[in-house]
């Protein structure tokens, strides 16, 4: 008899961890990396045959879209609450940012990490007026 019904599946490594992959679904891991601090996003995301599932489980995180218009990025940034289910449609430009202690859980499609995955860098003055955006959030909640 199989005593091992449920598996678990956990990681104390910084960075992004899928381990739960299916033929057309996945649930990942994102621990704090640098590039994703309040302060040091430089890039958008943008996946073409997926949503995207994010739930903050601890720490603070911001989850950011946006669209590019007029040779700027229009962004739009919620502070995540613990435990809600945040979705990311399809082909829609975005990024996380989060502290150190932040800790996200993701459900996409399977291996969307493995190419369908676009990026847009940021110019300075998008980088900037993102991360006051992004701070301006945090320092409210505080």
């Amino acid at each position: 008899m199989n005593t091992n019904l449920i598996e678990t599946y956990y990681t104390k490594e910084n960075g992004y961890h899928p381990f739960f992959i299916r033929e057309h679904w996945q649930v990942a891991q994102l621990n704090f990396m640098t590039r994703l601090s309040f302060i040091s996003i430089d890039r958008l995301d943008l996946h073409q045959h997926t949503d995207e599932i994010f739930v903050l489980t601890r720490g603070k995180a911001v989850l950011i879209a946006g669209f590019i218009g007029n040779n700027q990025v229009h962004f739009e940034c919620v502070l995540m609450n613990p435990g809600v289910p945040y979705n990311i449609p399809v082909n829609t430009w975005h990024t996380i940012a989060m502290d150190e202690n932040a800790q996200v859980i993701i459900t996409e499609k399977s291996n969307t990490h493995l190419g369908d995955c676009l990026y847009y860098n940021l110019t300075d003055t998008d980088r900037g007026r993102l991360k006051n955006k992004i701070l301006q959030l945090v320092n409210q909640s505080s």
